[in-house]
């Protein structure tokens, strides 16, 4: 009998190992990205405070596309970059959340590249 794979199960599961490596602290602080099938959000957290510097979704009035595709990942990846700009934050360190480093996530993080952030 074949038994079907639990999605969420295994994306917590990698998301669980790649933040016993990661941590965001005061100086270098943490790139949260998280996709659902309706939106994009992407946070900078400083984890040594537990608090959030910079968020941006989908669901912000600043981001035109309202869907979780290719179009909308780089509006929300330059868009982070552009906060994050402002409060003087140049280096993060990429949070996937168990997401594999594909399609929206890439397109993501390469906006967020080009904009200015560096990881």
């Amino acid at each position: 009998m074949i038994t079907q794979i639990n999605r969420k199960a295994e994306r917590q599961r990698r998301h669980k190992r790649v933040r016993t490596k990661i941590s965001g602290t005061t100086e270098i602080p943490r790139l949260a990205v998280c996709r659902t099938n309706k939106n994009i959000i992407a946070q900078i957290i400083d984890d040594t405070k537990g608090e959030t510097l910079v968020y941006v979704s989908t669901m912000d009035k600043d981001i035109k596309t309202k869907k979780a595709n290719k179009e909308a990942a780089k509006e929300v990846g330059t868009a982070i970059a552009k906060k994050a700009a402002g409060k003087k934050i140049e280096n993060v360190v990429f949070d996937r959340g168990g997401f594999i480093y594909h399609g929206i996530v890439k397109e993501l993080a390469e906006a967020a590249r080009e904009a200015g952030l560096k990881f």
